[in-house]
């Protein structure tokens, strides 16, 4: 299988570089599913989003939120402690190891709002160079504030990572 890694533009493979690993998860093969360092619980997401402190940043999740639910149809779930994520993909490494991660998320951090792209950007350039102020790292797009980009571009960048995903992985 091969998994694709984007740190900014550059495009590297992972199943090249570092066979067995999983970039997000941390996940190495050989490893158990109950390995993985972040995993859907059953904790309110509701609760996360209203204990969030920042008001501008509580709103800016909230919108973020409904994109997201928009862009897949799917309820949101937490991973781990602080993240949204909506829809569940399932991986599989030619080793034979799998796992769960979610099809797309988010995480109002303390300094932005970390987006999880889960198809990298290298697809999404264009729309990249109309979306605004953000900083890329592998599949995260970093947002100080939603009012830093157009909603319109992200809501589509959005859904075409979705539709990506969906055309890549069996998608639940």
């Amino acid at each position: 299988m091969r998994v694709t890694v984007c740190s900014a533009r550059l495009t590297v493979e992972a199943a090249v570089l570092w066979p067995g690993y999983h970039w997000l998860t941390g996940d190495r093969e050989g490893s158990s599913l109950a390995d993985n360092k972040t995993q859907a619980t059953r904790a309110s997401v509701t609760a996360f989003l209203n204990a969030i402190d920042d008001s501008e940043r509580r709103a800016d999740a909230k919108k973020v939120a409904a994109m997201m639910r928009n862009a897949t149809g799917c309820r949101a779930t937490m991973w781990g402690k602080d993240i949204v994520g909506y829809g569940k993909y399932h991986y599989q490494y030619a080793s034979g190891r799998e796992g769960d991660w979610m099809l797309v998320g988010f995480s109002a951090r303390k300094r932005n709002l970390s987006i999880y792209i889960m198809p990298g950007f290298e697809p999404y350039g264009g729309l990249l160079e109309k979306l605004g102020k953000f900083k890329t790292g592998r599949s995260c797009l970093y947002i100080n504030s939603l009012a830093d980009v157009d909603e319109t571009v992200l809501e589509t960048l959005l859904a075409d990572s979705v539709a990506t995903m969906r055309e890549r992985y069996d998608v639940t």
